[in-house]
C-alpha cells in the first residue's frame, strides 16, 4: 500500500488517530492496514503534542472512558518504544505557527493546532500527512495526504 521509497516520514493528524482509534469509522481498517505497513517499512510516525491534546479531548467526549484511556496509553507506550515520535510545539514553534496563522489570514477555518503541525512538518521536512483535512492541500506548502486524493480547490 505504502511505498517507502517516495518517503521517510509522516504527520499523523488528529483525523488519523481518530479513525485509527474507532473500529467503527469507515476508514478504520484502511489505517489499521496503512499503520502497519508504515511500521514494517521504518517510515517514522511522527505527531505532536498539540495533536495528541485535540485527539485527547474528542476521544474522552465521543468514547467510553476504558476505551479512550486504553487508546491514548497504547499510542504514549508506542512512543516509548520508538514506534511513533512525539514532537513538541516549543516556542519557536509555537511562534512559525503564529506567523502561518497571520499569513494565511484568508483562511480562518484553519485551527491553530493545524498551524502547528505544519510548521513542525515544514522544520522536519516531512511532507506526506495522515489526514482527511483540505486545509493541509489549500495552504499550497506542498504537503500530500496519504492514502488520499490530493487535488482539493481553494477555499
Amino acid at each position: 500500500m505504502v511505498k517507502h521509497s517516495k518517503f521517510s516520514h509522516i504527520f499523523v493528524d488528529t483525523w488519523g488517530w481518530l479513525a485509527l482509534g474507532n473500529s467503527n469509522d469507515s476508514y478504520h481498517s484502511t489505517l489499521k492496514r496503512l499503520y502497519a505497513d508504515l511500521h514494517d517499512s521504518r517510515i517514522t510516525i511522527c505527531t505532536s503534542d498539540y495533536v495528541l491534546d485535540e485527539l485527547i479531548s474528542l476521544l474522552f467526549r465521543r468514547e467510553r472512558f476504558e476505551e479512550a484511556t486504553n487508546f491514548v496509553n497504547g499510542i504514549l507506550a508506542a512512543a516509548k518504544q520508538n514506534i511513533i515520535s512525539i514532537e513538541y510545539i516549543d516556542t519557536n514553534r509555537f511562534v512559525r505557527a503564529l506567523n502561518l496563522r497571520i499569513k494565511y489570514k484568508d483562511k480562518p477555518l484553519i485551527s491553530f493546532t493545524d498551524f502547528t503541525s505544519m510548521a513542525l512538518m515544514q522544520e522536519l521536512k516531512i511532507n506526506h500527512i495522515l489526514t482527511q483535512d483540505d486545509h493541509f492541500i489549500q495552504v499550497g506548502m506542498g504537503f500530500l495526504r496519504v492514502p488520499f486524493d490530493t487535488s482539493v480547490p481553494e477555499t
